[in-house]
């Protein structure tokens, strides 16, 4: 009998693990450590394994303007503890002056569009930001985001845009930068050369830097504010399996999608840019990044939404709604994106991703009012409907 039972069994189709559901932490919840809000994620993952969260953090307030700092924390474990939440970013003579508000703002000083890049030739972390929209600076660790040089200004390296858009506005990112397979460094920035302090209207390209971030400098505009081309700013980037540059861009156009584009080096010679189909654009920031678990293998984490009308007919041009994060996966570097899965079907909005070196997949995000990060499988993102 007992033979019988056991062949029995062996004949029984064994059925396939299920993925584990993704793990939530809150990193920066709102009305912490003195702050009303948290906003703008980013995240990148160190050679030695360690997570670095960081986002501005806005004191009084929600809005893009008023007295903002950058914070940071750092996670040893992937992301499971952090150490405490610290300012890192422009702690030398203050910069005042918010355009938005003339009288009570003027002792304002916004830290804005924090972006690190990860070098992996000297395990260093370079760091870049903004000060109220209108200037740029370089930082940069050695020891694993526990302490940061002085900052340097770089807003020099803005002016060749000029020559195309006289900006009034400059940022950097916001996300994470990226390393190329020739040891430069890339960083999306936008511009707008509307009124002073106004975000729009705007244009998004690139600066780089071929010394390991000791110099910066401009490449060219990729996204231009013309044609069926409306206000592209927020971008994201990655890198391809063949060494391409890829662009993902936020707009404000008609079809309601995201514009991308390509480059050899990161700098120029960007392809003309179009709109991807299976991207939505709710006008909202989105991440990309490239998974090493075989060639070609790309995640992708965005608010899944546009604007509708009454009727269930898209607003060409509008605005969605800020929720429905979904995490997108494509297996030919960003031409197809069959693969969706929703990670937060509530209120949801600007994310940024990093992979571990194990292979799993961090997604730092607005929640709400919130940062969570979430940490998920590839099997997760495969396995689900």
């Amino acid at each position: 009998m007992h033979v019988l039972l056991l062949l029995l069994a062996l004949a029984l189709p064994v059925a396939a693990a299920t993925p584990a559901a993704p793990e939530f932490f809150d990193v920066f919840p709102a009305q912490s450590n003195g702050v009303t809000r948290h906003r703008i994620p980013g995240v990148v993952v160190t050679p030695k394994g360690t997570v670095l969260a960081y986002c501005e953090a806005r004191r009084n307030n929600s809005a893009d303007w008023g007295e903002i700092e950058v914070h940071l924390r750092r996670s040893t474990d992937g992301g499971r503890t952090w150490d405490a939440p610290r300012q890192i970013a422009h702690r030398g003579p203050r910069i005042e002056g918010n355009p938005r508000k003339k009288q009570d703002g003027a002792r304002e000083q916004t830290v804005n569009n924090p972006v690190a890049i990860v070098d992996r030739v000297t395990g260093a972390i370079e760091f870049v930001y903004c000060v109220n929209y209108a200037r740029a600076f370089a930082m940069r660790s050695t020891d694993d985001g526990l302490t940061w040089s002085a900052p340097v200004e770089i807003t020099a390296s803005f002016e060749p845009f000029r020559k195309r858009y006289d900006w009034k506005v400059i940022a950097t990112g916001p996300g994470h930068g990226l390393q190329l397979r020739s040891g430069r460094l890339v960083v999306p920035i936008w511009l707008a050369y509307g009124g002073v302090g106004d975000h729009k209207p705007s244009a998004a390209g690139t600066i780089y830097s071929d010394d390991h971030g000791r110099t910066w400098r401009a490449g060219d505009i990729a996204f231009p504010d013309e044609g069926d081309f409306g206000d592209p700013n927020e971008t994201m980037i990655t890198t391809r399996a063949d060494g391409q540059v890829l662009l993902v861009a936020r707009n404000v156009s008609k079809p309601n999608r995201k514009l991308v584009s390509v480059s050899a080096d990161g700098a120029t010679g960007w392809s003309t840019p179009r709109f991807h189909e299976q991207l939505l654009e709710p006008i909202c920031m989105a991440s990309i990044v490239a998974h090493p678990a075989q060639p070609g293998l790309q995640l992708y984490s965005a608010p899944h939404t546009v604007a509708r009308d009454a009727a269930g007919r898209e607003v060409p041009g509008g605005r969605g709604k800020r929720e429905n994060l979904s995490i997108q996966l494509s297996r030919d570097d960003g031409v197809t994106w069959p693969v969706r899965r929703t990670l937060e079907a509530g209120l949801s909005a600007y994310s940024d991703l990093a992979v571990l070196p194990d292979g799993r997949i961090l997604c730092l995000y607005e929640a709400g009012n919130d940062i969570r990060l979430a940490r998920f499988s590839l099997d997760w993102v495969t396995g689900g409907p």
